[in-house]
């Protein structure tokens, strides 16, 4: 079957899945409630809550900007339970090309929505004031600010998180990752971490013209990765695309478009944010302003 001719079949088999169950895909259709990713998805919701909901009583002015802040978070929070949580969590233990779709929306959309919201000031007034004092001069520490300016330099962030990337498709690991639930989390938390990482350097931290080449070059070789699974003769994750046969699919088949999920889809996202900086220069440059 050529590949662009298993899409409908795909998406015909996901949505029977979704709506009605599959034995031959057994859980593929159900949530999933591991506490490892639960437990600590509902402390950042309830922490947030609690905190949004102090900052609004303190708050006259900058009520406008509570909301959309509150927006962006709940959003990302809402795009890491469809990816953790939801039925697309157990479709992609059964499917490459679901597998992928999870970590893009890991990586492409919840991260910078995280990132974009500043979520810090929000979670600390969660807290008690004698511990919320003693986190905030943690954080804001010499030693600290150190650190944090150092992981989140544009360079190093952009680096941490393209060997993140690559390590993760290594044929071993990205099998063992569907094989051992333990290596399954550690690739999640890996690919979410080092992408916050990213694009607070990128949006926070960089000039917008270095910010866009940042951007650019991530999406170059995460695009470049997707092609060489699409591109690639051979099945290279024998365990991850096991279970391609029970949605019309050959293991090859499911591992090109996984790829072109990566290679497409995910490069336009990062296409997107580099020209949307690359305008803000152009923008900041016309009015005569610096924006660093």
């Amino acid at each position: 079957m050529p590949i662009l001719s298993a899409i409908p079949a795909l998406l015909i088999s996901a949505t029977s899945a979704l709506a009605h169950g599959n034995e031959t895909n057994g859980d593929g259709d159900a949530w999933t409630f591991d506490p490892w990713v639960v437990i600590p998805l509902l402390i950042a919701v309830s922490l947030y809550a609690v905190g949004f909901a102090k900052l609004w009583r303190r708050a006259h002015l900058g009520r406008l900007q509570l909301v959309q802040r509150a927006v962006l978070y709940g959003t990302a929070m809402l795009s890491l339970i469809g990816a953790l949580i939801s039925p697309l969590h157990s479709l992609g233990e059964h499917l490459f090309t679901f597998h992928m779709i999870e970590h893009e929306i890991v990586m492409a959309v919840a991260a910078p929505l995280i990132v974009l919201a500043r979520p810090m000031a929000t979670l600390l007034w969660a807290l008690p004031r004698d511990v919320r004092q003693q986190v905030g001069d943690l954080i804001s520490g010499r030693i600290s600010r150190r650190i944090w300016n150092c992981i989140t330099s544009g360079t190093i962030a952009t680096v941490v998180h393209a060997v993140a990337i690559w390590l993760w498709h290594l044929p071993v690991l990205l099998d063992a990752s569907v094989l051992d639930l333990t290596v399954h989390r550690l690739q999640h938390l890996s690919f979410l971490l080092t992408a916050l990482l990213f694009w607070w350097s990128v949006i926070w931290r960089s000039q917008r013209g270095v910010a866009a080449w940042h951007i650019f070059a991530t999406m170059v070789h995460t695009s470049l990765l997707g092609a060489l699974l699409a591109l690639s003769p051979r099945v290279l994750y024998p365990f991850q695309t096991q279970f391609a046969a029970d949605w019309g699919l050959t293991s090859l088949e499911d591992q090109q478009l996984a790829g072109i999920l990566m290679w497409v889809p995910a490069g336009t996202v990062y296409a997107g944010a580099a020209l949307a900086l690359m305008w803000l220069l152009v923008a900041d440059s016309s009015k005569g302003g610096v924006h660093v």
